[in-house]
């Protein structure tokens, strides 16, 4: 039995968090994993997390706000009881453009684990698609991040590194010890799903996540966390979701 998190962007749009967390909870999920709108009144989000048994042991917060504003992090983490503290994406304007650039920004991410796995924290990266773009001289981002910033845990979410041109198969063997959580999430058939920038709910796309959950049990990886980028429906995402994982 795998207890399942969300990660509340998904539902971003939703008019009402409270409202959402009631509706996730009683959907079955037991976790959640926060992002930066969620953190302006961290107390009150606490609250009605509290109110439906929720917990939220992952969040994940800018690199800008992990670099300069660390008593802030701070005390989102402890209102909220985040122990899994994730950087989860770099603008296209502020990516390295080789690699090293990359091994720079890797030495970065290290800096920021000593800080923060002083303080207890589980501190890694989650990826999206472009760290498994290869660099001109045939290198790969994603490579160069987890070589030269080998304390750092990895975040792993499954269907960028399928958009990215990998094999999440092979990159889980060659760096499954590294994990610690990862997003599930799914992928649209060819032409389905385009107003949803063509995610699909998870089970009703291309992903094998019965064959994926399997592998990944045998990694450190414990926090699973369902995932949709641009949904039309967030309800519709959670349940089906959560729904489909009972196959599993």
């Amino acid at each position: 039995m795998t207890d399942y998190s969300f990660q509340l962007y998904s539902a971003r749009d939703y008019p009402s968090l409270e409202g959402m967390l009631k509706t996730i909870a009683e959907a079955g999920y037991t976790q959640v994993e926060g992002y930066g709108g969620v953190y302006d009144d961290a107390v009150a989000t606490r609250a009605s997390m509290d109110s439906v048994g929720l917990a939220m042991p992952s969040g994940h917060f800018s690199l800008q706000m992990l670099e300069d504003d660390e008593a802030r992090v701070l005390e989102i983490a402890k209102a909220l009881g985040i122990t899994h503290i994730y950087c989860p994406y770099l603008d296209a304007s502020e990516r390295p453009v080789d690699a090293v650039g990359w091994i720079d920004f890797a030495k970065r991410l290290e800096a920021l684990q000593t800080r923060y796995g002083a303080k207890g924290f589980t501190f890694g990266w989650h990826n999206h698609d472009f760290e498994f773009v290869p660099l001109s001289d045939g290198s790969i981002p994603m490579r160069l991040i987890l070589d030269n910033a080998q304390s750092i845990s990895w975040e792993a979410d499954i269907a960028w590194i399928v958009r990215g041109g990998a094999d999440p198969l092979e990159w889980i063997k060659d760096y499954g010890d590294r994990l610690s959580a990862v997003h599930v999430k799914d992928i649209a058939s060819k032409g389905e799903c385009a107003d949803e920038d063509g995610w699909a709910d998870v089970g009703q796309g291309t992903m094998d996540w019965k064959q994926l959950i399997a592998v990944l049990k045998n990694t450190p990886t414990r926090l699973f966390v369902m995932e949709h980028d641009k949904p039309s429906d967030a309800i519709r995402f959670a349940k089906r979701s959560i729904e489909a994982s009972k196959n599993w």
